[in-house]
């Protein structure tokens, strides 16, 4: 008897999940699935799949695989024979990074080699900005946390020709760019204006902050025509004080994790993210009954020979728009209002006055009703920030305004914009 379970839904094009018969699921997804369980023992360990054709029933039973399950389990448990594994470091047929995640424990993730190059290929391809780029040479600059595991960034004290790589150069040494000293910047800037790049990318917090710096110097890269915000969230405000700096250049939002790679790309702040079909599988996931539009997201990777995801939750929250999609933050940085309104950056982005510019902010919640707004600027503030700020957060909210010269980032490198109590 077929099953007349509803699909799960997903945000990949139709075209890419395919057709499928009533309850069942569409060949290209179970395909991936059945590969994904001769590919590794952990799943078939953690749920038997029967050899009939799977039906919807079926595939939500499969267990949402977690950061942490990975991270109690070990990286080695999606190997049947992890010496085989090491004997493929040595041969250079396998690679490992690290994922710079704030968890006390990060992340080891094995990956076949070349397999993080293909998977950046398709992410550039499916946008029209980055497409040009994925068939010709160019000139790229990277400036990120040095965990970043892009691919292998280097951050040991070498001079430039030692940090570029097949056409990018790696531009930061160590973490936290607050603490850049001004010969650090000096060094970066002259870098920047040597290579000449066509492509900035980086973790939008150390962009702002290399904005500042090329602008403190009155200098001018006009060779950049791409900025790639990634390795975290982005606000309106580093947005701003990039394009200032750095005129003309589009700007592309390409989110993705080490562990499964790039799921989403789209122009920055222009709600028109889509899935990265050829890289993952990406099912929404309701959230909450009052906010039929947001998901939880779970990423099944694609052609991935190594450590592949199924069903992998990432911890991140999007809005589907009638553009694409919204990546809202991670579930944990997200704040309800009393009226029941979910509040990410965004809205604390929109909730700014025109007249307010700043480099980087955070929002820390201390207690219930009481919020510090920290800001790096080169003014203070304008009156009445602090209550639109407490509006978009909703009623009986205080929010205190500190202008900071730095935020200091977690220990991955990484920075978060709105920080809520633990709920």
């Amino acid at each position: 008897m077929e099953s007349t379970a509803p699909a799960s839904v997903f945000a990949n094009a139709p075209a890419a999940l395919g057709a499928a018969g009533p309850g069942g699921l569409p060949a290209p997804l179970e395909q991936e699935v059945r590969a994904i369980y001769r590919r590794s023992p952990l799943y078939g360990q953690r749920f038997p799949l029967h050899t009939e054709p799977l039906q919807w029933s079926c595939y939500r039973e499969i267990p949402v695989l977690t950061k942490q399950e990975i991270l109690d389990r070990g990286h080695t448990a999606f190997f049947a024979d992890y010496a085989e594994i090491e004997r493929g470091f040595a041969q250079k047929k396998y690679e490992y990074e690290h994922t710079s995640g704030s968890t006390a424990r990060p992340m080891t993730v094995v990956m076949e080699d070349g397999w993080w190059n293909a998977q950046l290929k398709r992410a550039y391809l499916a946008h029209p900005q980055l497409a040009q780029y994925a068939e010709r040479p160019y000139r790229k600059a990277v400036l990120a946390p040095i965990g970043c595991s892009s691919n292998l960034c280097p951050y040991e004290d070498h001079p430039f020709p030692h940090r570029y790589f097949d056409g990018t150069v790696y531009l930061n040494l160590s973490s936290d760019p607050f603490v850049f000293a001004e010969a650090e910047w000096d060094r970066i800037v002259l870098e920047l204006q040597a290579l000449k790049p066509e492509v900035i990318e980086g973790e939008p917090v150390y962009l702002s902050l290399l904005a500042r710096a090329v602008k403190k110097r009155r200098v001018s890269v006009p060779s950049v025509r791409t900025i790639i915000l990634t390795y975290g969230k982005a606000s309106r405000q580093h947005s701003r004080r990039l394009a200032e700096v750095f005129p003309g250049a589009v700007q592309v939002d390409l989110y993705g994790s080490t562990e499964a790679g790039y799921i989403f790309v789209g122009d920055a702040f222009a709600d028109n993210l889509r899935a990265i079909d050829g890289n993952a599988f990406v099912e929404l996931v309701a959230w909450r009954p009052e906010l039929p539009e947001v998901f939880q997201i779970n990423v099944t990777t694609r052609d991935r020979e190594a450590m592949p995801l199924l069903r992998y939750f990432t911890g991140d929250i999007v809005r589907r728009t009638p553009a694409g999609y919204r990546i809202l933050g991670r579930e944990r940085d997200l704040f309800f209002s009393a009226d029941g309104r979910v509040v990410s950056a965004f809205e604390i982005d929109a909730a700014m006055p025109e007249n307010f510019a700043c480099w980087h902010w955070s929002l820390v919640q201390g207690s219930d009703n009481r919020w510090d707004f920290q800001y790096v600027a080169d003014e203070a503030a304008p009156a009445g920030l602090d209550q639109a700020i407490a509006g978009a957060l909703g009623e009986g909210m205080r929010v205190n305004l500190f202008r900071r010269k730095f935020i200091q980032p977690a220990s991955s490198g990484k920075f978060a914009l709105l920080k809520p109590l633990a709920r």
